[in-house]
């Protein structure tokens, strides 16, 4: 799972409305999967990404290379967008659990895929 899919992943048990992303990592196995750069692409997702999160989440997994803010110039800052590439698309989370911080739900992470499905007690 690339961390721009976590970006984007919230917890959707039945009654958990708030305080429920970013969904918290633990136990995580991660690599660095290449992958070939789109500019447009890293332009059009700017305002898609929740960059605060993006930051702390990547703080919490030691990936320091981030700036604490987005550039004012950033879609067309090449250095700023080489980073969030090598970050958003190319680190990947093999294996490991996301937590819900508000009810606390374990969604499993395994060979990259993560496990959303929940019981039919908690949709």
């Amino acid at each position: 799972m690339r961390l721009i899919t976590h970006n984007m992943l919230q917890c959707h048990v039945k009654g958990c409305n708030a305080n429920n992303f970013p969904l918290e990592f633990q136990e995580v196995e991660l690599e660095q999967e290449e992958a070939e750069m789109n500019e447009d692409f890293l332009r059009n997702m700017l305002t898609k990404l929740e960059y605060d999160a993006l930051v702390s989440t990547c703080l919490k997994l030691g990936i320091n290379d981030l700036p604490a803010t987005m550039p004012a110039d950033a879609a067309y800052n090449d250095e700023f967008l080489q980073i969030l590439h090598r970050v958003i698309l190319e680190t990947h989370v093999k294996s490991g659990k996301m937590i819900c911080p508000n009810c606390k739900h374990i969604y499993n992470i395994r060979d990259g895929i993560p496990n959303m499905l929940l019981a039919e007690h908690e949709v």
